[in-house]
């Protein structure tokens, strides 16, 4: 009882496809194609952008940009 034979699984799939349809079963597996694709190109750019140097990070001190402005005025 606990285990479902190959009549059941024909069965469920026949089911399934009287639902959804042959086109939509298509399309949904074509969308789910696309988001695979679409994140495996998304790690793949994460790993280009990790392998190359980063430009170091540059703080902008507030006092003596302050002080140059004042300069340039007066």
């Amino acid at each position: 009882m606990g285990s479902l034979s190959i009549w059941h699984w024909i069965i469920v799939l026949v089911v399934v496809l009287l639902l959804f349809g042959r086109g939509k079963l298509s399309e949904l597996m074509g969308d789910a194609a696309k988001g695979i694709k679409a994140f495996k190109k998304g790690m793949a750019d994460d790993d280009d952008k990790s392998d190359k140097p980063s430009e170091p990070v540059r703080s902008l001190d507030h006092q003596s940009t302050v002080e140059a402005e004042r300069t340039k005025v007066g």
